[in-house]
Formats: C-alpha cells, structure tokens, sequence
C-alpha cells in the first residue's frame, strides 16, 4: 500500500517545536487592519500553540 501523502497546505502553516508539540501563527491578522486596536495586532502576529484537542487531526495531515 502507498504510502499517505503531506496535505500541502497544512505543511505549509504548521511546524514542529524542538519538543514536539505544533506551532500555528493566529488568524485575522491579514486583512482589514484599520480597525484593529494596535495592542490586537501586536498579539496577532506572535505564534501559538495547536490546542491538544485538534493534534491528532493536524498529525495527520502533516
């Protein structure tokens, strides 16, 4: 049987941190600016953690 392929997309928006666990930048932080407080997209552009339930299914598909 082949083996799985990388779901592309999801190669190219989450990474591995030196212990394992998944690393996803924060969402609205693209467009529409204006109206966002400059504190809001301070904190938008740091990285976050994948929150432990949705692992699994991110695991799978990287």
């Amino acid at each position: 049987m082949p083996k799985m392929k990388t779901n592309s997309g999801a190669k190219k928006r989450f990474s591995f941190t030196g212990t394992g666990r998944i690393r996803r930048k924060k969402a609205f932080a693209s467009h529409i600016l204006t109206k966002k407080s400059p504190k809001r997209k301070r904190n938008l552009r740091s990285s976050t953690l994948v929150d432990t339930v949705d692992v699994p299914r991110i695991k799978k598909l990287i």
